[in-house]
């Protein structure tokens, strides 16, 4: 009896993870609920990218220190401690392609996160500014 109550509560848990539970929500209303994936890609796609499209943003999302000592060209500082629950002003379009970098990557994908659940659809992390092989300013 326990082994067959079981076995039918398990069914019952995978069926509604597989979205078969019965529930009132169509596929792709379940998808606009889940917020934007993110997406990694290495620093010579972003050059790439960058050399072939046009209205991207590029983050920097370090401190304006380390913004301040080299930062790759036309890069907007937003650090990653600022980004919270709320969109930030400067990004005001949710499908305009973000390309964000940090020193080593570990921010850029926190960041790259919180972009994507507030909203963000093309949300692109890069990684970091040591392994990026074209030209900083400062």
């Amino acid at each position: 009896m326990k082994r067959t109550i079981i076995t039918t509560f398990m069914a019952a848990l995978v069926l509604t993870a597989l979205g078969c539970g019965g529930g009132n929500s169509s596929a792709a209303e379940q998808a606009k609920e889940q917020p934007a994936a993110y997406r990694h890609i290495s620093s010579e796609e972003a050059q790439a990218l960058m050399e072939k499209e046009t209205g991207y943003i590029i983050l920097d999302v370090r401190t304006k220190e380390e913004y301040d000592s080299g930062h790759i060209p036309g890069a907007v500082l937003l650090p990653n401690e600022e980004i919270n629950g709320t969109r930030p002003e400067m990004l005001k379009d949710l499908d305009q392609v973000l390309l964000i970098y940090c020193r080593s990557g570990h921010r850029a994908g926190l960041a790259a996160e919180k972009l994507s659940k507030l909203g963000y659809r093309k949300v692109y992390n890069f990684g970091g500014v040591m392994t990026w092989t074209g030209e900083l300013v400062k």
